[in-house]
């Protein structure tokens, strides 16, 4: 009986999707879904719409792959520091010049690591560098846009930028902090941060779908990929600039800019391969695995209060008490993030309730706001998985 209310009340959730979809909200979505109860792994998948919409119709698939945009910063960078930070040879509250002298320009002395993982650096929030790089190819007639130069270019300019508030006295959300992370990390490792992510966490987890799309070296306008892989991927928007639908390479334009490989954007990966890595941080977090340093993810997920009142823990986000992208139901000991192009991951500590919802919202949609179906999808499944 208790399975059976659990069943209808989580075909809400195969409602309220289809129902995004008609609206045009989405064209796309695969939701994975996990929580222990009474001995029993609930464990739910819903697939719905179309990984791409133009130049034709692909059906998405729990195999799709999807541009996870900020979910980079937590899955690669922040995992990737935390482990740099478990091999001693990094530590979170050390200036970030100590690692970048260039960074200490402009009176960015004081800015620390652990600054820069939980948005409070002071750094502006977001800058297009793509579109100066644009402005300086113009002038030189020399392609930037995806080079190796152009990457060092836009690094060098956030290394060398000012800030717009004092470390520590508020934090703001943006991609500069986590541009500055990933050079840290390739300073510190001295390995490119894609093949530390691969070496060090895609491989190590067994997330065979995870991966950086990097544009090849010689500046070539999109990732050379074999066609049945670029057909496995979601679709992105029109893009007026590269003037083409973004299929098969990053969407975040400072991304795309830098080659494919960057701090803050840039990773692909299915909902399954999202899960594991989820899966896996739940099961340190509680002692259950060494697959990652257990003293550092405990530490890394609790909220920091820097400055007091954020909700930031170290490199993941936290349910805010209202208007939380995580919905009414995850816990305090819950971390999460989220992707400009739809994409969701909470996962609630203390429940042990996993939710992971990817979608391709920026492809060919009507709808371009404030997005609340995350939050929605992510009541709906709690209430669900804990009815009866």
């Amino acid at each position: 009986m208790k399975r059976s209310l659990i069943n209808r009340k989580l075909a809400k959730v195969e409602r309220a999707l289809d129902k995004a979809i008609d609206a045009a909200e989405i064209p796309g979505v695969v939701v994975l879904a996990r929580m222990p109860r009474d001995g029993e792994l609930l464990e739910y998948a819903w697939v719905r719409g179309l990984a791409v919409m133009r130049p034709e119709r692909i059906p998405m698939t729990r195999e799709t792959l999807f541009d996870l945009a900020s979910l980079t910063k937590s899955i690669a960078t922040t995992t990737a520091i935390m482990l740099l930070v478990d091999d001693g040879v990094l530590e979170i509250d050390d200036p970030v010049a100590k690692y970048l002298p260039s960074f200490a320009e402009r009176g960015k002395e004081a800015v620390t690591v652990r600054h820069l993982l939980t948005h409070s650096s002071g750094l502006r929030p977001w800058r297009g560098f793509h579109e100066l790089l644009i402005q300086k190819e113009r002038k030189t007639a020399e392609r930037m846009v995806g080079t190796p130069e152009g990457r060092e270019w836009i690094v060098d300019r956030v290394l060398r930028s000012g800030l717009v508030h004092a470390p520590g006295e508020a934090a703001v959300y943006g991609d500069l902090d986590f541009i500055v992370l990933g050079a840290l990390l390739e300073a510190v490792a001295r390995v490119p941060l894609d093949v530390f992510c691969q070496d060090r966490i895609f491989g190590p987890l067994s997330m065979d779908e995870t991966r950086f799309l990097a544009l090849p070296v010689d500046g070539a306008e999109a990732p050379s990929l074999p066609e049945p892989l670029r057909r496995r991927i979601a679709a992105s928007e029109n893009c007026p600039w590269r003037e083409r639908i973004v299929w098969g390479e990053v969407h975040d334009p400072n991304a795309f800019a830098m080659g494919g490989v960057a701090g803050h954007a840039g990773l692909f990966s299915t909902a399954g391969d999202v899960m594991s890595f989820a899966q896996v941080f739940l099961d340190v977090w509680h002692g259950r695995s060494d697959a990652l340093p257990g003293e550092e993810v405990r530490r890394f997920a609790e909220r920091q209060h820097d400055p007091e009142g954020s909700d930031w823990a170290i490199g993941w986000d936290t349910p805010s008490r209202t208007g939380s992208s995580s919905g009414r139901y995850f816990s305090e000991r819950s971390v999460g993030h989220l992707g400009f192009t739809g994409t969701s991951l909470w996962i609630d500590l203390e429940k042990e309730a996993i939710v992971v919802m990817l979608t391709n919202r920026t492809h060919q949609v009507a709808k371009r706001s404030r997005f609340g179906l995350r939050p929605r999808i992510h009541d709906l499944i709690i209430e669900g998985l804990t009815a009866g």
